[in-house]
């Protein structure tokens, strides 16, 4: 009987972070649809946030980003809803910029081809996947990823592969190792309520201490959360 009275408890207290979750994210809905006002090109812009793809807290720390920095280099890891908001942003303020997104299904890049018109600075790198063992745990990560991008960004977007139960997504470790101090970046990873993705976070940011990059954090969560690990001058990405 105790143990069916624990249970049912769980299950309230479950349910309860789990309307919390909501409740926070009809919030972030309303904030988002309010920073994108004044932009009818980004108002009429058909996204689909949730599910496989970004929260709306992801979609307004994304919009902020490059409304309020206008990064140069940018590159995104995973094919979506993503690449539309970047892409459009590219084709009406972002002129200069330039987007790199790697996906490793080219089925998946040529559908969305021939329902979304990126922009001719945005680019496709189709990196295959393949299971490399990171601290004892197979983890699923783009093949020669550190081979094929040999440049520094100023946005990292991490939303790809599909995630691993340990050290998810840890590509972005990979390429942090090019990272020097004066190089300036704000790195978003999503999915960060997850353990995967938190041991990646963590170990990302003992790679930028061993290097002295000076670093700053900030957390956003809705119904997904958020991370987002910017150097100095980009501080202000971590309190939006």
């Amino acid at each position: 009987m105790l143990k069916k009275v624990q249970n049912v408890f769980k299950e309230i207290i479950r349910l309860q972070f789990q309307n919390f979750a909501h409740s926070k994210e009809l919030d972030w809905a309303n904030v988002y649809h309010d920073t994108i006002r004044g932009k009818k090109w980004l108002t009429e812009l058909s996204i689909s946030p949730g599910r496989w793809a970004g929260n709306y807290s992801f979609f307004y720390i994304l919009t902020r980003i490059l409304s309020d920095y206008k990064p140069k280099k940018i590159i995104e890891f995973g094919l979506g809803e993503s690449t539309k908001v970047i892409s459009s942003f590219i084709e009406n303020e972002l002129h200069d910029s330039t987007h790199v997104v790697v996906e490793h299904n080219n089925d998946w890049i040529t559908e969305f081809n021939n329902r979304f018109k990126v922009s001719k600075n945005s680019s496709f790198l189709r990196l295959s996947l393949e299971e490399k063992n990171i601290n004892n745990y197979n983890v699923t990560c783009y093949s020669g990823i550190e081979e094929k991008v040999n440049e520094v960004f100023e946005l990292y977007i991490i939303d790809g592969p599909l995630g691993s139960d340990r050290f998810s997504r840890f590509d972005i470790c990979l390429l942090a190792n090019k990272l020097t101090a004066n190089d300036q970046f704000i790195i978003i990873i999503d999915d960060y309520e997850r353990e995967g993705e938190q041991d990646t976070g963590n170990q990302l940011m003992k790679i930028l201490e061993s290097k002295k990059i000076k670093f700053h954090i900030g957390m956003y969560s809705g119904k997904n959360t958020q991370i987002v690990i910017a150097s100095h001058q980009y501080q202000y990405a971590t309190t939006l």
